[in-house]
């Protein structure tokens, strides 16, 4: 994804009147995304670790700028401020924020859609992996459908607005029993 796909990304979402919360600064995709929800006078909220603020990456032109002192304040945050997750192809930052944010899913801790917007088949790889989990056990099927994919941002705002977290009751029991 190229920073322009980014911008349009930010512009899109703010035009169909949705405002931004992300990580704060003003580099790479992230950035860029916000950049295109400014420039459609859409809400941008930021939320970045003193660490990197003191770095310079912290990005002037947002709604807000929350400055909090750790990554989990900041995930914590991230999460209590947004209706859903929309992951953009990344690296280890963009998979821990995922990871984490569908864990709390899993666990009941949110009930928000978590969406991957894998463009060029950039999370291809992910996604059979995620499968296999689920087919080896480790992640129950209902789990695993809960990563919403799409490769165009309508569609996937489209499969986020109708996601249903599933209510499995108490799993973890459940779990415990089928092992005994």
């Amino acid at each position: 994804m190229h920073r322009s796909a980014a911008h349009a990304l930010g512009a899109f979402l703010s035009e169909n009147g949705i405002g931004v919360v992300y990580g704060g600064g003003n580099v790479g995709l992230m950035g860029a995304l916000a950049d295109g929800a400014l420039s459609t006078k859409g809400e941008v909220i930021g939320v970045i670790p003193q660490a990197l603020m003191e770095k310079e990456l912290g990005h002037g032109g947002v709604t807000e700028l929350h400055v909090v002192s750790s990554m989990h304040e900041r995930k914590q945050m991230m999460v209590d401020l947004s209706d859903g997750f929309i992951a953009l192809p990344g690296g280890f930052g963009t998979l821990d924020e995922l990871f984490e944010t569908l864990t709390w899913l899993q666990l009941s801790f949110h009930n928000k859609p978590v969406g991957l917007l894998n463009l060029g088949g950039f999370y291809d790889g992910l996604i059979d992996f995620i499968a296999h989990m689920s087919l080896q056990g480790f992640l129950k099927p209902e789990h695993a459908a809960c990563v919403l994919v799409e490769s165009d941002p309508a569609s996937l705002l489209a499969t986020m607005t109708d996601f249903r977290p599933p209510d499995l009751g108490k799993w973890i029991e459940k779990l415990a029993a089928e092992t005994r």
